[in-house]
């Protein structure tokens, strides 16, 4: 996945076997041709013995330093060499001044320089969230959120697109993505539902197959990235909904309900897994030995990466900061890499202290340094530590944005059709398109697109819903749309009304109270259905929402869920250039005091987990 060959060992090895060690890398020689170079620096030796090999000369500082990882935002490439830190991220929305892909792929060549310039020349590797695409990149393209893959109940698909994710990953440099969200999302009121396949444990295992999109058949594939499990364990389960809450279940609905996919990802290979920052029964998940090396580590036999949440070791002992009880706590409980993010110094003096007082042994710190080594001698970067430009030119390509738009199609949900209104006619004389999500890009991609939380507008190239619609009709029909409703009347064949959430993310998200419309929503949808003419409503949010009492008004609804870049694929399911075929990847309430609500609790739905009409 990364090319340019570098002779990281030259601090190690004497100048004058630096031509024959570069020879015999190249060509695959071996013997005298590699006499004197560290066995960590021969491609052809078994990666144990080379992360053995490194492990042995490592100092210290060398191995608290591959355990640590730092927001781009506050790290200097300068002290990246000194601190010898082995892993740079992104958070959301932090990106390089020009947010483009080749300049992501600068940023991260400078990082490997700096890297590659401490005195065992190990390459640092960097993670980011790209959780629908590579969505921190301006004109990446930008997938379907997990909710409506959820909905296509196509597993290949979605390895397809996990394959795309990492080729335009690989092409800004990054080699570890923080995808995919395994949870299992049972109360809609929590505002990371979107980030879930479903609420049952049987669909996002499926959806796993979204690892090997990612990893490819090795990670030391071309294209290949690592790929992450999260958030374990039980972040889906939270009383209330709650972001970062508890999650109180017996042991046994936590393995019935949130462990089977992490499970399957295990089988699959992942090389890591983050941990959530909930609690399970009033204990915090960073903090707990049980679940990460009891469990995970031990009984599913996960030999990757544990990696923290953002910051996420700070709260076990309730105190702002990552005092040495969290520090010790969260290591000692199994965590290999600590997201830090920003005070890394204070963070590394304080892991230094824990482990010269003997509360973290060396032990424990060399299992997760060999983790951590061994994913990164999987991935290639000792031999190739710098972007791969071959797929730059990926990102945002017309190939992935084809595939992007299968996959809008594919996860439509046909909820209501009276009298056959869709499909709607491409040839027909008058539409009336209204809603402040017809033609924003923003708002039907969600959160966790360019910003963490999102936002309304032209954040990033795209095809709106409403541009879909223009493509798709005839040249003699007529378009006309109003974001409010404005101006219809009789004369229309029908009113298409794109309404719904507009962008959040975790926490921001929330939604203890009410679950429905907000009020332009339903002034917009009042105007149209007065009208007369027959009404479409699409809609487009994160998670089910409660529009019972609004139902009734709608000759035909879509779920639409938050589809990304391309709405093109929504005007085909619109117009029949492709039959729905999605199904409910969660329960759909009658009303928000319902909640949580879910396939086989007794409880009433407007639609249940599965339903879904086609043409």
């Amino acid at each position: 996945m990364r090319t340019q060959f570098s002779p990281l060992w030259r601090r190690v090895v004497p100048t004058a076997v630096v031509g024959a060690v570069v020879a015999a890398a190249l060509t695959g020689a071996s013997g005298a041709a590699q006499a004197g170079v560290p066995v960590y620096h021969r491609a052809a030796a078994a990666i144990p013995d080379r992360v053995s090999d490194l492990l042995a000369r490592m100092s210290l500082d060398d191995k608290l330093g591959q355990m640590t990882q730092v927001d781009r935002s506050v790290l200097t490439p300068a002290d990246l060499t000194t601190y010898r830190i082995g892993s740079v991220l992104s958070g959301g929305g932090s990106a390089p001044t020009s947010n483009t892909a080749q300049a992501w792929a600068d940023m991260y060549d400078g990082y490997q320089r700096a890297a590659l310039a401490t005195p065992l020349g190990i390459p640092m590797i960097y993670g980011v969230d790209a959780v629908h695409g590579h969505n921190n990149v301006r004109g990446a393209t930008i997938f379907p959120h997990n909710i409506g893959l959820g909905a296509t109940r196509d597993p290949a698909l979605v390895q397809r697109i996990g394959r795309a994710v990492a080729e335009e990953v690989s092409g800004t440099g990054i080699d570890w993505n923080f995808a995919p969200c395994l949870c299992v999302a049972r109360n809609d009121r929590w505002g990371r539902t979107y980030e879930s396949f479903g609420e049952v444990p049987e669909l996002a295992s499926a959806m796993a197959s979204y690892i090997p999109g990612l990893q490819g058949g090795s990670l030391a594939d071309s294209g290949s990235v690592l790929a992450t499990a999260k958030h374990y364990l039980g972040d889906g389960g939270t009383t209330n909904g709650t972001d970062q809450g508890d999650t109180q279940l017996s042991e046994q609905e936590l393995r019935a309900i949130h462990l089977p996919p992490f499970q399957e990802a295990v089988r699959r290979g992942v090389g890591s897994v983050m941990v959530s920052f909930s609690s399970w029964n009033g204990a915090k998940v960073h903090g707990s030995q049980y679940l990460i090396t009891t469990l995970l580590k031990g009984e599913l036999g996960f030999g990757g990466i544990v990696v923290s949440d953002w910051a996420g070791i700070d709260q076990l002992d309730g105190q702002t900061g990552a005092s040495g009880s969290d520090v010790r706590t969260a290591i000692n409980a199994g965590i290999d890499v600590v997201m830090v993010p920003y005070e890394y110094k204070a963070f590394l003096a304080t892991l230094r202290a824990e482990v010269l007082a003997n509360r973290i042994s060396m032990a424990r710190i060399d299992d997760a340094n060999r983790r951590i080594l061994t994913k990164k001698f999987e991935l290639g970067l000792f031999e190739r530590p710098y972007t791969d430009r071959s797929y730059t030119a990926t990102v945002g390509s017309a190939a992935h944005r084809e595939l992007a738009r299968q996959a809008v199609r594919e996860s439509q949900v046909l909820l209501k059709n009276d009298n056959g209104v869709l499909p709607l006619d491409k040839g027909a004389r008058k539409l009336f398109v209204a809603g402040k999500s017809a033609n924003d890009i923003g708002n039907q991609s969600g959160g966790w697109t360019i910003s963490w939380q999102g936002s309304s507008g032209a954040i990033t190239p795209g095809t709106t819903i409403l541009q879909g619609i223009q493509q798709s009709v005839s040249t003699s029909t007529a378009v006309t749309y109003n974001r409010t409703g404005t101006g219809i009347d009789a004369s229309y064949d029908a009113a298409i009304a794109v309404v719904g959430e507009t962008p959040y993310a975790e926490g921001q998200g929330d939604r203890p109270g009410g679950l429905g419309l907000d009020q332009e929503d339903i002034a917009t949808l009042n105007r149209l259905q007065a009208s007369g003419v027959p009404l479409v409503v699409v809609l487009v949010s994160g998670r089910p929402l409660d529009i019972a009492a609004q139902l009734s008004n709608w000759d035909a609804l879509v779920a639409a869920w938050l589809p990304g870049t391309e709405g093109g694929g929504v005007a085909d399911v619109l117009f029949g250039a492709y039959r729905p075929t999605g199904k409910l990847p969660s329960t759909w309430m009658r009303q928000a005091s319902q909640q949580p609500i879910n396939s086989g609790d007794g409880k009433a739905s407007l639609f249940p987990y599965g339903y879904g009409l086609s043409y």
